[in-house]
């Protein structure tokens, strides 16, 4: 069996090889998954830098979600009903970036055929952060503004989505102009420009403010950290709320207590692979038919950009952290 193998932490497209290891064999309560696609995510390479907040034992095989064919089962109920079916499979350990993997029965969601393999591939991360964040978590009131930072990504064109459906107001933060005018065709209600390395958090906050008539953001979600989501905390309104969902500066809040003190504002860490195995079967399969059906609406989709085979994991990995690359990058490991 190919594999993409990680024997030490450092830049991905140094550290990863590709090898050949023996094949897995499910035991009770697994299920053996041919892995048809996984993408490659912001998560999959801080993992791999060893700066994500799971670290794996070395040596490793990286990715945390795709799609693919259960071969067989070991010993229980849901792994038996699962066998020969395709399913997204997501979980906090990593090993999806290989030809066949071993993943908890319950952690293997059924899938309906005519959603594409590639965005079978993209099922969990990025689609159910948006509507988790926004629907689940925050239930963003018709109306309402939601800010959100680094509103370029895949999640946050989903949320410019989910709001234009849902009635409420996104205020998007972005680092390049280019990506303000691709929002703003998008449906973004209102877009700013803001670069920590140009722009000073003060000037972040004063935008706010001016936007909201001087009230500020009731709901904001911030996967970047440092001085843009510091700017976004001292914006909240009274009894705002603020999720923390990733650290994509790697740099941390800096968040004067008169900002939380004074509105009594919260900001809060949310992580989805900590979330999901909180819901339990019925619940995952609750999300998994409000994705499935957003994702036939075109709300909840991803922009598939190049695709790559095992053997290219380095071109992979390199393209990933391209500036518009023109979609998420995907690794295509199996047919179906």
């Amino acid at each position: 069996m190919r594999a993409v193998v990680l024997e030490e932490f450092g830049e991905p497209a140094q550290v990863l090889s590709v090898r050949d290891l023996p094949e897995p064999k499910p035991g009770p309560g697994q299920v053996l998954v041919k892995v048809l696609a996984s993408p490659v995510n912001p998560s999959d390479l801080m993992t791999v830098r060893g700066v994500y907040g799971n670290r794996p034992d070395l040596p490793a095989t990286p990715g945390y979600e795709g799609v693919g064919i259960v071969e067989a089962a070991g010993a229980g109920l849901w792994g038996k009903y699962l066998t020969g079916k395709r399913v997204a499979v997501s979980s906090a350990d990593t090993g999806k970036w290989c030809e066949r993997t071993l993943v908890p029965a319950m952690q293997a969601v059924p899938l309906p055929a005519d959603i594409p393999v590639e965005q079978a591939a993209m099922f969990f991360v990025n689609p159910a952060t948006a509507y988790i964040l926004t629907r689940l978590e925050l239930r963003v009131p018709s109306g309402q503004w939601l800010l959100q930072t680094a509103a370029g990504s895949a999640v946050g064109r989903m949320i410019i989505r989910l709001a234009k459906k849902y009635g409420f107001r996104t205020l998007n933060v972005v680092r390049r102009e280019a990506q303000a005018e691709e929002l703003r065709a998008l449906g973004g209600d209102e877009v700013l420009v803001f670069d920590s390395e140009r722009h000073q958090t003060e000037q972040l906050r004063s935008e706010i403010m001016r936007i909201t008539d001087g009230q500020g953001v009731s709901y904001a979600v911030d996967p970047v950290g440092g001085a843009t989501g510091s700017g976004v905390a001292q914006s909240l309104a009274v009894g705002g709320r603020m999720l923390v969902f990733g650290s994509l500066s790697e740099e941390p809040l800096m968040i004067p207590p008169r900002s939380l003190l004074t509105p009594t504002a919260r900001v809060e860490g949310f992580w989805l692979a900590r979330w999901l195995p909180a819901q339990g079967l019925a619940g995952k399969l609750r999300l998994v038919s409000a994705i499935t059906r957003l994702m036939r609406e075109g709300v909840l989709v991803s922009e598939v950009g190049q695709q790559f085979s095992l053997e290219q994991i380095g071109d992979a990995v390199r393209t990933a952290e391209q500036k518009a690359r023109g979609g998420k990058v995907l690794l295509k490991i199996n047919d179906q």
